[in-house]
């Protein structure tokens, strides 16, 4: 992405963003859309967990990891929950930004295709569809092919919009393929399509989808306030994962769905796949760095994880009792 490019996309984001984003004393944490494993940004604000732990804050839709990595470095936001690989690809080109927590340490996604497409060979010559290039959808796309032995070259990856647009375009066969995640699973077996396959269950899923990402600049001047928002996003991740009412009335009101099988399903997924404590799993991160080193030598991604993540203020929470005191409450 050119350095001009780059500056629009921060200015139009500040524009779109609420006006509450310029308030010093409030602090914007973003979600990336509305699939299910957004459930962790939704909760503390939905149960009341960023008043509890007297973090000032309010959550803010900024489409795309790319877009929230953009509107972080711009200073438009103060946290996003982002994918890993989109986070270390700009850190690792020198952006002020660190990853402090996560939870979700595996692909959230189904390989959606054509009712004519059976198995992975299948693909070869077809169209696959994504969210944007250098994000999640295309990274686990890459790797799906790659444990399927299909060659990238083979196939045709294409950004084809967010997971409503990728739906339609498989009615119309603008594209053979995508990956989706609950609830739009649901809806692309509905017009007809069938999962070749549940990414979750795959080797290669272990990779750390839902991480935390702040500036580093702003975690290092601001400890008290990373640590009390550590504290909601921790426990609005416990109890959407052990309390299924307080879930299912998350997952309701932020995906505004009304149907019981749909919410319950999401429900479902989610509460067994998401991580607690909200940690990022090392073995992931490797994964991430190792497939982004191997996928472009010329970058030189730094193998060495403490560049990307710095989790001292979970440390500190867990030194204090924090997470066993929360857990011991069931």
């Amino acid at each position: 992405m050119s350095r001009k490019i780059f500056w629009f996309c921060a200015a139009v984001l500040l524009l779109v963003c609420p006006a509450k984003i310029t308030a010093q004393d409030v602090y914007l944490v973003a979600y990336a859309g509305f699939a299910g494993f957004q459930a962790p940004v939704w909760a503390p604000k939905e149960l009341g967990l960023m008043a509890k732990y007297g973090f000032s804050g309010d959550v803010v839709l900024v489409p795309g990891s790319v877009r929230q990595i953009q509107a972080l470095q711009a200073g438009s936001i103060h946290f996003a929950q982002a994918d890993a690989a989109t986070a270390v690809n700009a850190i690792n080109q020198g952006a002020d930004l660190v990853m402090i927590s996560g939870s979700l340490n595996s692909f959230p996604y189904s390989f959606m295709v054509q009712k004519e497409i059976r198995k992975p060979d299948d693909l070869i010559g077809k169209k696959i569809g994504i969210l944007a290039v250098g994000g999640a959808t295309e990274t686990a796309t890459i790797l799906a092919l790659k444990a399927w032995n299909v060659p990238r070259q083979s196939v045709t990856i294409l950004p084809a919009g967010d997971p409503v647009a990728r739906i339609a375009a498989l009615t119309t066969k603008a594209i053979d393929a995508t990956v989706l995640s609950f609830p739009e699973i649901n809806e692309a077996i509905r017009v007809g399509m069938h999962p070749l396959i549940d990414m979750s269950e795959m080797k290669e899923a272990s990779f750390p989808m839902n991480v935390m990402v702040a500036r580093r600049s702003f975690v290092d001047k601001n400890r008290e306030v990373v640590k009390r928002f550590q504290q909601a996003y921790a426990e609005g991740t416990y109890q959407f994962i052990t309390n299924k009412e307080k879930g299912l009335a998350v997952l309701a009101k932020w995906l505004r769905s009304k149907s019981a099988k749909t919410l319950d399903e999401t429900y479902q997924y989610f509460a067994r796949k998401f991580s607690f404590p909200t940690r990022v799993s090392s073995t992931g991160l490797r994964n991430t760095l190792e497939f982004l080193s191997q996928r472009n030598p010329a970058s030189k991604v730094d193998l060495n994880i403490n560049k990307y993540l710095n989790e001292s203020s979970l440390d500190e929470l867990d030194r204090d009792g924090f997470f066993s005191r929360l857990a011991g409450k069931n």
